[in-house]
């Protein structure tokens, strides 16, 4: 078996390693540090890789917000996408590979190469890291030893899909399948004819975020095939899928995130990041401004509730969200279709059910309502797995904090930072009950242990970025890229993948507390427990980092730590009323190179 020997492994083609292999590879002017980035998909692009790009699959974001600072997408993909759309995946994809090249990526890039295992490697001084690979194309193996690593596998790398989902499972003789493998089944399914040359009859979406909305819609409107959505009655419910333009000013969802203004009306323990203080602690640490802040969310969910007009008809009425719009993080998105989904509804071609799935049988969907349908097969929207797609062993997985192992931090300082956040965000306190017979779809770790989810804890990182015990947190060798789930992903992508390059290469740059003090574990533990506070009813913020509102004081929180500037914007209004977008991120890393130099002139 061949080894080889590298400086810096990245593990993941998407969004999030792209960024970090360019942001290094600037910061370090291209040096003699040998680079591999592996993906073991066939192409790059994680979510957007063309494996896994169905019909009609779209961004959230609009034209303009979805790209790199310092590479417009406009000059590199289809001219049919106009301002103020949102842009196909054909499009995404084609975007990243050009990426790629402009910036000279492809020579570091290995595609179809599986990351099988990784183990630690210790010495007297240093820690390194030695990953099994598997090249997909050859099935040959080898082994690398990586001074450092990046896991940049993302959220939606590993699908959640049991082999023992639904009784009887194996009499239905349908396909049944995640919804990530959808454009492998469409030809399939939505083919004129089946073999018996009978038109096929209906299809079932079983599941209720936005990926269930998604699928339901490719499937009833460009393959105009009737479709049964199948929301559990034990689960979460439906999400909060809102217009793109909300509010009487009727503004883009993904643009209000990001306005400082009203960025302060969400409750959050790094909140204070942004400088706002004062305000912060009237709205969220008074009576008077936790009214105020409640009237806020108030208006957002009826406005949303009005313009999607979920009480003009009964099955429109059953997608009315069950959690209100403060709790929810990744239980929001954006209504991205062509065509009015809920038209799609009150014509009769998506029904929706609320029930769970009590079995199958061939060519049957039975619900605990007593209801049979007929399906000729079954989407299943089930989500994805909390923890990265490679193995490691259980000790290591305690020390990265993964929320499958053992908490890595001592139950008295969880207890004591449960305390402080509740204490200072007194609103946290009243959870909202929405479903009594709630029952986690999600299991990773044995019930007895697994806490609501299916994950005994949040998953510990410091800075959602880096392992917060030692010796891991010293080492300056591991990082995890991309772990939180954000509207925000490309504004927050650049700003991690600057931090830990900083971490990795310029350590004496960045504003981490000292490793001999307990103010990382301190600090993980704030953070990660307030995401399962915040965020643990309408997000996933029980199992991982999970924020909408919060992403600017995030961001703030990460330029701070480099020593760079917060705020951005060229008057003190346009900072409080106007959106931060990538535009107001342009030439990041190299301005964090160029303060790197003028150190050393010193």
């Amino acid at each position: 078996m061949a080894t080889e020997e590298l400086d810096l492994v990245i593990v993941g083609g998407g969004i999030s390693g792209l960024c970090a292999l360019r942001t290094i590879l600037t910061l370090e002017k291209r040096s003699t540090l040998s680079i591999a980035l592996l993906e073991n998909q066939p192409s790059i692009g994680g979510v957007w890789a063309q494996e896994r790009l169905y019909t009609g699959l779209k961004t959230n974001h609009v034209l303009g917000s979805y790209e790199f600072s310092d590479f417009p997408m406009r000059n590199h993909i289809s001219p049919d996408v106009k301002p103020k759309e949102h842009i196909p995946g054909k499009d995404v994809h084609d975007y990243l590979e050009a990426y790629v090249d402009e910036f000279g990526l492809r020579e570091y890039i290995r595609l179809g190469h599986k990351v099988e295992s990784v183990v630690e490697r210790r010495t007297a001084d240093k820690l390194s890291w030695v990953l099994d690979v598997e090249d997909l194309a050859t099935a040959r193996k080898s082994t690398i030893h990586a001074k450092k690593l990046i896991v940049a596998t993302g959220q939606t790398s590993q699908a959640y899909f049991p082999e023992r989902l639904f009784a009887g499972q194996e009499t239905f003789q349908r396909p049944m399948f995640h919804c990530v493998d959808l454009h492998k089944y469409e030809s399939e399914l939505f083919g004129a004819d089946t073999e018996q040359g009978e038109k096929k009859k209906r299809i079932a979406v079983f599941g209720s975020a936005k990926s269930a909305f998604d699928a339901a819609y490719t499937i009833a409107e460009t393959h105009n095939t009737p479709v049964d959505m199948i929301i559990r009655s034990s689960g979460h419910g439906p999400i909060w899928m809102c217009p793109a333009l909300v509010t009487p000013l009727k503004k883009f969802l993904e643009k209000l995130m990001t306005v400082r203004l009203l960025t302060w009306f969400s409750p959050c323990i790094w909140g204070n990041a942004d400088g706002y203080v004062g305000i912060r602690s009237f709205l969220h640490g008074t009576w008077l401004g936790r009214k105020i802040v409640d009237a806020f969310w108030g208006v957002i969910g009826n406005d949303v509730k009005t313009l999607n007009k979920y009480d003009s008809h009964p099955e429109t009425a059953k997608l009315k969200p069950w959690v209100d719009p403060l709790w929810v993080a990744s239980g929001l998105s954006i209504l991205n279709y062509e065509r009015d989904f809920f038209e799609l509804v009150r014509e009769g071609k998506v029904r929706v059910h609320i029930a769970d799935v009590k079995e199958l049988s061939e060519g049957k969907v039975h619900l605990s309502t007593g209801e049979v349908l007929e399906s000729d097969g079954i989407v299943c929207c089930t989500g994805w797995r909390t923890t990265p797609s490679i193995n490691f062993p259980p000790e290591t997985q305690k020390e990265l904090g993964f929320p499958t192992a053992e908490d890595p931090l001592p139950r008295s300082l969880i207890q004591k930072a449960d305390e402080h956040i509740l204490r200072q965000l007194p609103r946290l306190k009243n959870q909202p009950v929405f479903n009594s017979e709630y029952r986690p779809m999600i299991q990773e770790t044995p019930a007895h242990s697994a806490g609501e989810g299916g994950a005994s804890h949040p998953t510990r990182l410091y800075r959602f970025l880096i392992p917060c015990t030692q010796p891991l947190s010293s080492s300056h060798s591991i990082a995890f890229l991309g772990m939180a789930t954000t509207a925000s992903t490309m504004l927050i992508t650049q700003a991690q993948a600057l931090w830990i390059a900083a971490y990795f290469y310029h350590p004496d740059t960045i504003s981490l507390p000292s490793e001999t003090t307990e103010e990382v574990k301190w600090s993980t533990a704030l953070h990660t427990q307030y995401c399962k506070w915040r965020y643990g009813v309408g997000g996933h913020g029980n199992r991982r980092p999970d924020f909408v509102f919060d992403a600017m004081p995030y961001i703030d929180l990460l330029l701070k730590d480099l020593g760079m500037e917060v705020k951005r914007k060229e008057t003190r209004l346009k900072e409080w009323v106007e959106a931060y977008g990538v535009e107001d991120y342009r030439g990041l890393v190299e301005e964090f190179g160029e303060m790197l130099e003028g150190k050393k002139d010193l």
